[in-house]
């Protein structure tokens, strides 16, 4: 695997080895060694697997649990999405900061956002399917959702012009990221 440092360090972009011919393809999509020493650098456990489907327009998050905080190993099996992951770590010198990459069936790519971090997809394509693995359990009594266009966060998300945007009940109930600064 090749491992791609973003603007936060320690959010990772990890290109898998892909071999392909005209029957196919195959690659190692997860590999406990490896990725403690090229991403994490230390012990990392996950505990659940989750896999969603969504169309056209949907935009999920910012999604983030305030006690046993979530890293997630994300990627698409189909269709593309840009993600997001904002830091969250309140000691961090990226605090409030975000990175976004386009993860695709295409590139296969994977984004690792490690404990700590609010994380949001935006559908690019008629269709996706996102998996991704967790390093803590779902909590939703502990979940809370920043606004997805929160102007202190400022991301720039590739929304299509010629489509509606889809965001659920919970993310438009969202609260602020000043709202949130102030809570921790």
């Amino acid at each position: 695997m090749n491992v791609i440092d973003t603007e936060i360090p320690d959010v990772k972009i990890i290109e898998p080895q892909v071999f392909g011919d005209d029957r196919g393809f195959f690659m190692e999509t997860w590999n406990q060694k490896k990725f403690e020493e090229l991403v994490t650098g230390q012990r990392t456990n996950f505990v659940q697997d989750n896999h969603s489907k969504s169309k056209k327009g949907v935009l999920r998050g910012l999604h983030y649990q305030t006690q046993n905080s979530q890293g997630k190993l994300v990627r698409v099996i189909k269709g593309v999405v840009f993600d997001v992951a904002v830091d969250l770590r309140k000691n961090s010198e990226s605090f409030g900061q975000w990175v976004g990459v386009y993860l695709s069936e295409e590139n296969k790519k994977q984004l690792w956002i490690p404990e700590g971090f609010a994380h949001g997809f935006y559908v690019c394509s008629d269709g996706a399917e996102f998996v991704y693995k967790c390093t803590d359990f779902y909590n939703p009594k502990v979940e809370i959702s920043i606004f997805w266009n929160d102007k202190d966060i400022n991301i720039d998300w590739p929304i299509c012009k010629d489509g509606e945007l889809i965001i659920s009940e919970k993310d438009i109930n969202a609260i602020s990221f000043d709202l949130y600064r102030n809570r921790i």
